[in-house]
This record gives C-alpha cells, sequence and structure tokens, in this order.
C-alpha cells in the first residue's frame, strides 16, 4: 500500500462498507489480513501497511496450491488461464504487450502520495484526538486554522515550487488530487475537501475551526501518522517548509515525504468483459488498477472476481457475470460498459447500482422524519440488503 493506509470507510451502508461485506462472503484473504493489521482509523479500515503487506506475503507462500516464482515477465504464457494484476507501475515491455494484444494505446494518469510524520513531533498542546462527529473512536490527530493560519499556509502552498511532470498531457485522478492541483482551483477548494473543519469541535473552543487537517496513523505502534487527503508533488524541501505551517506541525519530523506517480491502466470499456476478462485474447483476465478501478478495496475486489471467472473456465463452464445489484458487479458493469470516450479510473459507488424499486424506501416520510441523512441511510440499507442476497444466489450458481 502506498498512496494511503486505508481500505476507506466501515459504514455498513456505504458502498465500500457493503463491498467489504460482499468481499467477505467469498472469503477474502486480503480482507482477513487487513482485519489482522488494523490501525484505529475511526469508522474506516486502516492498517500497519509494513504489517499488512508481510501478512498477506506469508499467506501466498504459506498456500499449499501455490508456486511463488519472483521473476520479470515480459509476455506471460497464455496457454493457460492467465489473471494479470501487474498494478499500477506495470512495467514497461509487459505494458507494450499488452497494448499490441487488445489494440490499445496504454493510458496513465496522474496519482500522488501523502506525507507521513513522526508521532512525537506533533504538537499535542494544539492538536487534538477526534473523530469527525465523534463517529468510531477519538484516533485522527487534528490540527486546527483561523482564518489568518488558513490564509497564510494557502499563499504559502501556491508559491511552492513543484516537482515538473515529464508527460503533461497525463490527467489527474480526480478523486486523488494534489493538495496544491486543488488550491488552484480556488483558495476555498480545500476547506471543502481535505481541510474541512464540519463536525469536530475545537476542545478549546467549543466550536469548528476554520479549516482542520487530520492525520490518521499508520503503524501498529502508533509511531507514524499521515496527512489525510494531503498528497501531493510538491519538492521535498518545499513540502518540509510549507506543512510545518500547519499548527501542531511546526516541528514536525518527516518519515516519508509525499509524491507523485504515473499510473496505468487500459480503456477497459473497450478491452474487458464484465467477467474482467480481455475480449481480444482468450485465456487472459486483467485485475487490480490495471483493469480500470481505482482504490486498494476495488482492486482486490477485481481480484476476487477475476479469480470467480478463472475457475469457471476451468471446469468448462460459461461465463458468470456478478449481478449488477452488487457493488462488485455493478463496478465491473460499469468498467464494461462506460463511455469510451469519458472513460477514466473507477470507485465503488451507491450510484453504479440499479435504482431501487418504488416505495421500497419512504422518502417523504423519512425526511420529514430524519431528514436526508435518514433517506440516505435507508437507501444504503435497502442496497446493502439487496446486493447480499443477490451475491447469496450468485455464489450459488457459481
Amino acid at each position: 500500500m502506498v498512496c494511503s493506509n486505508s481500505f476507506k470507510s466501515d459504514d455498513v451502508n456505504s458502498a465500500t462498507g457493503i463491498l467489504k461485506a460482499e468481499m467477505r462472503r467469498m472469503g477474502s484473504l486480503i480482507l482477513t489480513c487487513a482485519e489482522a493489521t488494523r490501525v484505529p482509523a475511526g469508522n474506516s479500515l486502516a492498517v500497519d501497511r509494513e504489517s499488512f503487506s508481510l501478512e498477506v506475503t506469508r499467506s501466498l507462500k504459506n498456500h499449499p496450491n501455490i508456486q511463488w516464482v519472483e521473476a520479470q515477465v515480459d509476455a506471460p504464457d497464455l496457454s493457460l488461464p492467465t489473471i494479470l494484476a501487474t498494478g499500477p507501475l506495470t512495467a514497461e515491455p509487459l505494458v507494450d504487450w499488452l497494448a499490441r494484444k487488445t489494440g490499445q494505446a496504454q493510458l496513465h494518469f496522474y496519482d500522488a502520495i501523502a506525507p507521513i510524520v513522526e508521532r512525537d513531533s506533533i504538537d499535542m498542546e494544539i492538536a487534538w484526538m477526534a473523530a469527525r462527529y465523534d463517529k468510531g473512536g477519538a484516533d485522527f490527530i487534528n490540527c486546527p486554522l483561523d482564518k489568518a493560519q488558513y490564509e497564510q499556509f494557502l499563499d504559502a502552498l501556491l508559491a511552492a515550487e513543484r516537482v515538473p511532470l515529464n508527460a503533461v498531457d497525463t490527467p489527474y485522478f480526480e478523486a486523488c488530487l494534489p493538495i496544491e492541483v486543488m488550491a488552484d482551483r480556488g483558495r476555498e477548494t480545500l476547506r471543502h475537501g481535505p481541510m474541512k473543519p464540519v463536525g469536530l469541535d475545537d476542545p478549546r473552543t467549543g466550536r469548528w475551526p476554520h479549516a482542520v487537517v487530520q492525520l490518521r496513523q499508520d503503524t501498529l505502534a502508533g509511531d507514524h501518522f499521515n496527512l489525510v487527503g494531503f498528497q501531493t508533488r510538491l519538492k521535498w524541501g518545499a513540502q518540509k517548509e510549507v506543512l510545518r505551517l500547519l499548527p501542531g506541525l511546526e516541528h514536525a519530523e518527516f518519515a516519508r515525504f509525499g509524491s507523485i506517480h504515473r499510473n496505468t491502466y487500459v480503456q477497459a470499456p473497450s478491452v474487458l468483459d464484465s467477467t474482467l476478462a480481455v475480449k481480444s485474447t482468450p485465456n487472459l483476465w486483467l485485475a487490480g488498477q490495471l483493469s480500470g478501478v481505482e482504490g486498494y478495496l476495488e482492486s482486490a475486489a477485481g481480484g476476487l472476481a477475476a479469480a470467480f471467472a478463472v475457475d469457471r473456465a476451468l471446469r468448462g463452464l460459461d461465463a458468470l457475470p456478478f449481478p449488477q445489484e452488487t457493488v462488485l458487479g455493478s463496478l465491473l458493469h460499469y468498467l464494461a460498459h462506460a463511455s469510451i470516450k469519458d472513460f477514466g479510473p473507477t470507485n465503488a459507488m451507491l450510484g453504479l447500482l440499479p435504482p431501487l424499486p418504488e416505495g421500497k424506501v419512504d422518502i417523504r416520510g423519512l425526511k420529514r422524519s430524519g431528514g436526508l441523512r435518514a433517506v440516505k441511510s435507508a437507501k444504503g440499507a435497502a442496497h446493502r440488503q439487496r446486493a447480499l442476497e443477490a451475491l447469496d444466489r450468485h455464489l450459488s450458481l457459481a
């Protein structure tokens, strides 16, 4: 895990919460390892990234049905069913081979990584521990800014030196923009993004600050915390100067600076079907970010889906796409059927699911009694019930 250490929200009625429930019903190794190495993160599943990687590796190396081989593969042997899950930094020879096989030029987007600071270097006389709206535990370190501090930080951020990009025509992934790119879009953008103060009462004032920077635990030992949503391509010296303007981080020691890298993915709607099979090439499936999903959780879920597809192929059975009523099925359906012109890496979202039957949720009554939040929760619960029922039916046929 590179960009962050989070598998996103554990809210049972959110898209990621439902996707996790689907994956657990399929025996997800990744979630099992994540639970074994989780660190406090409020209402989210976050892990000690080194312990997590070691646990996954140990599980795979010790599995009796897995032969572990370390080598660079420039062109896989497709006489056997093959899942290609080489990730966003796939080596160029393999990318070139895949481009020739699919008849597509490879696509890229820029992704960024947030800095990590040492816990003991954070001034807890200024910062405090809390989760937004007190959901989950008091697991985040919160650094408050008043209006003058926010404006000073913003000026320094916008003036700071950035690492030049080699491929200027490569787009950013909109869900993981560098903070300086967000700031370029307007002086209030960060206050409505990673620096939003809503739901965080400063214990010294009892009120929300003008802006807040949250830090999430990054290791089991609790000695490292990452700046949530603060991915950046500022030069390292500039990062130290600018981020030490944040209250509570004046003397921050950095265990890792932020950075930016280019990711690789295929143009899924023209390449893949809804089981992640490459339409032009028998015996080849893609999984993970290479397939056009974005996020660790979605990548792991795609791996499960590809494995189910290969298992059916090995047994001589027809392909069986996951039902669209599931979060996983809706994501894979989108990959296969999205607009080719506008396609970009995609997260799991409830908006990809088919609409609920009319009358399934009493929207009018819930608005009167509990407002929009109650409506959202009820819709999520209905989607969850329908998704898990559809998944159970699917697994009984698989």
